[in-house]
């Protein structure tokens, strides 16, 4: 009895090399993708394209996919022998300029990679795929004019796509080496001050080898009286996923500014078109107050969702603000709605650089809008309100309206 199961594999055995054998190109390709995206062998995946290949040797995507084995592999001359056979036949297939040049941009070959997706959007002009592969090529390279062209003319062909619109944020802010601006904000209060607040900040941007800095000049006019500020902040590159956050201010009118203001984060662009940010603020009126931030970011299709936090914690008690955004793009980068709506002061806002000690620690509620939009690409307006019921004493509530309008020219 125990010599049935061997004498049945004996048996069986030429049947299954048969069976094997007998696969057709489609099936072996089939089986090729499985065993590759499933069980991460590319070894036994790329002797079973090579298999379907010899049963059909003119097989496109089966050699592309080779190609791409061999990538994956890290077999980058077999890759290139692969795609070079495919030039050689003059190939048309986008899957083939995207696997090829993905190739040559994982490799560091950027030049090469730009020669070959030019020539596969000669033949496929509104590739979602090319286009993107594009803009991250040139964006590397640091070139982010060119990145900016080819994101700009993916979203103006396929403006739900993510990916391309969390990249088409980050290249506007690297695009242009400089930009001015202005902005104008305007507070009235119906119970907590008399006179209306005006708030005038004027800003230079400059793009550095290592990420932007900026300049900027606050003036401000409340109580009837008149105080300025300067601030410098930049935002220095750690990687490709990571930058910095730095920023600092000072101003001889604490009361209307405080005196001393600290700020560092870090930044990660993370994948899947997330975004993460965690650090710290600091203003010194006549004693410090400090805050610890973390915010969250995801841009799906035309939208941008983000949540905030600021936990500023004292002896008594610990106080938490919460703002959650939603951006919806219109076009590019720089034309879009947001809604925003929140509890708690937050000192990233530009009138709160007024804001004193107490303030914290009150409770607010607020709700707002804003529209920016763009005119030749360099020209940038905001117009923004926003209200607020805010508790400006213990148990004693207020309302307050507020104007925003900015204008930005890159150059």
């Amino acid at each position: 009895m125990k010599r049935y199961p061997t004498f049945l594999l004996v048996l069986l055995f030429p049947l299954t090399m048969y069976s094997q054998q007998n696969l057709t190109a489609d099936e072996l390709f089939v089986k090729a993708r499985t065993t590759a995206f499933e069980q991460k062998d590319y070894i036994t995946s790329i002797a079973l394209a090579k298999e379907a290949l010899e049963k059909a040797p003119n097989y496109t995507d089966i050699s592309v996919f080779l190609g791409r084995l061999y990538t994956w592999n890290k077999d980058l001359p077999a890759a290139r022998t692969v795609f070079e056979e495919l030039a050689k036949r003059d190939v048309q297939d986008e899957d083939y300029f995207l696997a090829y040049a993905s190739l040559e941009y994982w490799n560091d070959q950027n030049k090469k990679a730009i020669e070959i997706i030019d020539k596969g959007l000669s033949y496929h002009s509104k590739s979602e795929a090319l286009l993107l592969l594009k803009a991250k090529v040139y964006f590397g390279m640091d070139s982010y004019e060119e990145a900016d062209k080819a994101v700009t003319t993916l979203l103006s062909i396929h403006p739900k796509n993510t990916e391309a619109r969390a990249l088409a944020v980050r290249i506007k802010d690297l695009s242009s080496k400089n930009a001015v601006g202005i902005i104008y904000n305007y507070s009235h209060f119906d119970k907590q001050f008399d006179n209306d607040w005006h708030i005038v900040g004027v800003s230079y941007k400059r793009i550095t080898p290592i990420g932007s800095v900026i300049l900027r000049g606050n003036y401000a006019n409340k109580f009837a009286q008149s105080g300025t500020q300067i601030e410098l902040e930049a935002y220095p590159r750690l990687s490709k996923m990571f930058y910095l956050y730095v920023g600092g201010g000072y101003s001889d009118d604490v009361g209307l500014f405080p005196k001393y203001r600290t700020g560092v984060s870090l930044n990660a662009n993370l994948p899947h078109s997330f975004e993460a940010e965690l650090g710290y603020r600091q203003l010194h009126f006549s004693n410090n107050i400090w805050m610890y931030t973390a915010a969250v970011g995801k841009y799906y299709k035309n939208f941008w969702f983000n949540l905030r936090t600021y936990i500023t914690p004292d002896s008594k008690n610990i106080s938490h603000s919460y703002t959650g955004t939603v951006r919806y793009y219109t076009k590019g980068a720089q034309d879009y709605f947001a809604f925003q709506i929140g509890t708690g002061i937050s000192p990233e806002e530009f009138r709160n650089n007024l804001l004193g000690n107490e303030t914290f620690k009150l409770k607010t509620f607020k709700v707002g809008a804003e529209y920016n939009f763009s005119y030749r690409s360099v020209n940038l307006f905001s117009v923004g309100t926003m209200y607020y019921n805010q508790e400006f004493r213990p148990g004693e509530k207020g309302n307050q309206f507020d104007v925003t309008l900015g204008y930005t020219r890159k150059f």
